[in-house]
């Protein structure tokens, strides 16, 4: 399976100008420019991301597409993948971002942009419980959303996180492709050694710049 269009979804707080979706975009546009690359501004509200979400994919061929995510994107990449049934690669990924976000509620500068504010509102909190993947949510097929097949999820993992718990991503995905790094950290800044790993499972080789 050729993937021609691919998603990245950016953390709490990022934004497209991460290292991380930086880096990426530069290898597409590189190695495959032919490929539909689309990295969104998400907002702040996890109904408003995942509706801007529905609507870039609506003509999208999912047997075509791939997602990945960072941290609270891989939260919301882990529900693309469960509902648009594609290959999802995860980077740290947020397990419960309703638990951890409950005590930032309030104004934040964005990391990229401090001149930019987010403000995660209270109810923010609900509204990403119900798009936890393996709950109430349904697909837009009105079929109860699941964890992806195994073999559609590539996880990769720092120990050395300092903002996620590598044990609980590690649990919450126990049977995906699983990329455990020793150390590390939170935002990946090694993401250079790992690249050839995502790009490799994507289908496209591990060729480096």
């Amino acid at each position: 399976m050729v993937i021609t269009h691919l998603l990245y979804l950016h953390g709490f707080r990022s934004s497209p100008l991460s290292a991380k979706a930086q880096r990426m975009a530069a290898w597409v546009q590189q190695h495959q420019p032919s490929v539909t690359w689309w990295c969104p501004q998400l907002p702040a509200s996890p109904h408003e991301a995942a509706a801007l979400i529905t609507a870039g994919l609506r003509d999208w061929p999912r047997d075509q597409m791939a997602v990945v995510g960072s941290s609270l994107g891989g939260f919301y990449a882990t529900w693309v993948g469960a509902c648009w049934g594609c290959k999802t690669v995860l980077l740290n990924p947020a397990v419960d971002p309703a638990r951890d976000l409950s005590a930032h509620i309030g104004l934040h500068p964005q990391w990229h942009q401090p001149e930019e504010m987010v403000f995660f509102q209270a109810h923010f909190v609900d509204e990403l419980r119900d798009l936890y993947v393996g709950g109430a949510h349904r697909t837009p097929a009105g079929k109860p959303a699941a964890l992806a097949d195994p073999s559609d999820v590539l996880a990769i993992v720092a120990q050395g996180d300092e903002v996620l718990d590598w044990r609980e991503m590690v649990a919450r995905y126990p049977q995906a492709q699983l990329r455990l790094i020793p150390g590390s950290d939170h935002g990946l800044s090694d993401f250079d050694a790992h690249l050839p790993s995502v790009t490799t499972y994507l289908g496209w080789g591990s060729a480096m710049p």
